[in-house]
């Protein structure tokens, strides 16, 4: 016996809330600072992988939902980007206020040796495997929780932690000689 369209959606939509909602929420809280605003990103985000998933089968729900996420706080950040706020202070204002030494200069040597050292950091995180790669993002970078990433992936936390200490290895022996 086959569920009517409605109740399959809802159960669908319980399944993936239930999983992906306090990670949702802990990535928007940490980009826009604001716990409403990081819970009706979550709710968008989990809305919009619905409404997809009513279309087509998703292969890879983590990768899918967070690259939604990223996809929902880029358009958010240029539509504010074409209204800047009248209470912003320029960037000109805010150098001259600030104390002297402060500030670093940006030299094209300066530069070009930070491309370098980020291209180097990128290469060695795509030499690991995805999952470890993953791991190590959300933890290192996207500062989410080991637990958090635990219950999204359906892994161990120790698990967790074995593929962060792995990356970290890895990452120390290709750029820590710098």
């Amino acid at each position: 016996m086959s569920l009517p369209p409605e109740q399959a959606e809802r159960i669908a939509g319980n399944q993936l809330a239930e999983r992906f909602s306090a990670p949702l929420r802990s990535y928007f809280l940490r980009r826009v600072r604001d716990r409403d605003n990081a819970e009706d990103l979550a709710q968008e985000v989990l809305l919009r992988v619905i409404r997809a998933g009513e279309s087509e089968a998703i292969e890879r729900p983590e990768s899918y939902v967070f690259t939604v996420a990223a996809n929902l706080l880029k358009d958010l950040r240029r539509r504010a980007a074409r209204r800047p706020s009248a209470l912003e202070t320029p960037v000109e204002d805010c150098e001259e206020a600030a104390p002297e030494g402060l500030i670093d200069e940006r030299s094209p040597e300066r530069v070009m040796l930070g491309e370098a050292s980020l291209a180097q950091v990128l290469q060695a995180l795509g030499e690991l495997s995805e999952l470890t790669r993953n791991v190590f993002i959300l933890f290192r970078l996207e500062n989410m929780k080991q637990k958090d990433i635990a219950a999204l992936y359906g892994i161990a936390q120790s698990t967790v932690e074995k593929h962060v200490m792995r990356a970290m290895v890895h990452l120390a022996a290709r750029c820590g000689g710098q």
